[in-house]
């Protein structure tokens, strides 16, 4: 693998950690502004609306530029949005910080997983975009609880100018081991858009917010489960989390190496697995032990769903995947923000902390689906219609005539 992978690693892991490490620091930047925590929770929900509308509008901002200038500029909005965040005077000013960091957010994604494929061969695309994902997921084991410790011994801002700083070496990784890569020749905004008129982008997309919305239905709940259902102690939620980190780590790495072998058959196991072990989470939250080796399962079977489904829009949308790649990071956001409502609607109802785990269970039932139909769809798209006609011998259609 490149050296540029690592560049594109490192960017990915501060982004991954100034996404999820708001959610420990939540109490202490409602404390200083002076704000309630549901108030606070606007830093959360502004990141994720800012990744949604951000990944098409820079990446259709970024059609002039080549893709490594795009994925400079972006790093470059990275830190000014954290060093925004990290400064405010006012919560206002930190809404703000949030949106602008956000909106490298999905750009940065989807043309980093272009460039990681374009930089291998053919066969090692899904294990490139693997390894670039991997920033992200040793993120949430090792950034986020390092940045949630930082934020509350010293201060949430110094944790906010640590991860500007991180998205500087992340700059200056790319500028040095990012090769110029050209684009393909007549390619334009159009084509980016016109590659949505193909069913089977949409269809990955769909399975996209299906199957990851699976996975957060459950952990978005994760700390009332654990403690409610399971008996662990509000300390131990943190490290549960890492646990769920180190899967996600392990299922990403090992998602991209069967992607490239076979990319649907790793979708139809990854996703049937996860409906299974969501389902059974609904049994397995009631005993500590259990809890903690579902946890890691849940991480790793959703985060082997990720190179597939991402290399998959990439095929699907090839000669124009600029757009659709940075969409589909969209995707995995918007299916966060459906299953975190799903299961609150659940919860609500009085069905329980442990109710989430069957909507995500419905959620990757039908991402499940979605992969058959793809494929089925495909098959039927592949197989060529030709006429059959069966050749009369010449001595029987004599007989006919006489």
């Amino acid at each position: 693998m490149p050296l540029a992978l690592l560049a594109l690693a490192i960017g990915a892991f501060g982004i991954g950690t100034t996404e999820f490490v708001i959610m420990g620091l939540l109490p202490e930047v409602a404390g200083d502004f002076g704000v309630s925590i549901p108030t606070a929770g606007f830093l959360v929900t502004g990141y994720a609306l800012g990744v949604m509308f951000g990944a098409p509008l820079m990446t259709a901002l970024g059609t002039k530029v080549s893709r490594k200038r795009m994925l400079m500029l972006l790093m470059g909005l990275f830190i000014v949005g954290n060093l925004l965040s990290a400064l405010a005077p006012a919560f206002a000013v930190m809404l703000i910080g949030r949106v602008v960091a956000s909106l490298a957010h999905g750009a940065f994604f989807g043309i980093g997983s272009v460039v990681a494929a374009d930089l291998v061969a053919p066969d090692k695309k899904a294990g490139a975009i693997a390894m670039m994902f991997t920033g992200l997921t040793v993120a949430n084991v090792v950034g986020v609880p390092l940045g949630t410790l930082v934020g509350q011994s010293v201060g949430w801002r110094v944790t906010f100018g640590i991860v500007a700083a991180l998205g500087v070496v992340g700059l200056l990784g790319v500028a040095k081991l990012v090769p110029e890569i050209r684009r393909a020749e007549g390619v334009h905004l159009r084509h980016e858009i016109a590659a949505f008129k193909n069913a089977q982008v949409l269809l990955a997309m769909a399975m996209t917010v299906l199957g990851f919305g699976g996975v957060f239905a459950a952990i978005t709940y994760i700390a009332p489960m654990m403690t409610h259902v399971a008996g662990f102690d509000d300390g131990t939620v943190t490290w549960l989390l890492v646990l769920f980190g180190l899967g996600m780590v392990g299922g990403n790495l090992v998602g991209g190496r069967f992607a490239d072998r076979a990319l649907m058959p790793m979708l139809y196991v990854s996703l049937g697995a996860l409906a299974v072990v969501l389902a059974l989470f609904t049994l397995t939250a009631h005993q500590k032990a259990l809890a903690a080796v579902t946890i890691v399962l849940i991480g790793a079977l959703g985060f082997a769903t990720v190179p597939p489904l991402q290399k998959r829009v990439l095929d699907q949308a090839h000669g124009a995947p600029t757009l659709a790649s940075a969409m589909n990071i969209g995707a995995f956001n918007l299916g966060n923000a459906l299953s975190a409502w799903l299961g609150g609607l659940v919860i609500s109802a009085g069905f329980g902390y442990t109710a989430p785990n069957l909507v995500g269970t419905g959620l990757a039932v039908a991402a499940l689906l979605l992969a058959f139909l793809s494929a089925a769809l495909e098959r039927r798209h592949n197989t060529p219609s030709t006429v059959v006609t069966q050749a009369v011998p010449t001595d029987q259609r004599a007989a006919v005539h006489q």
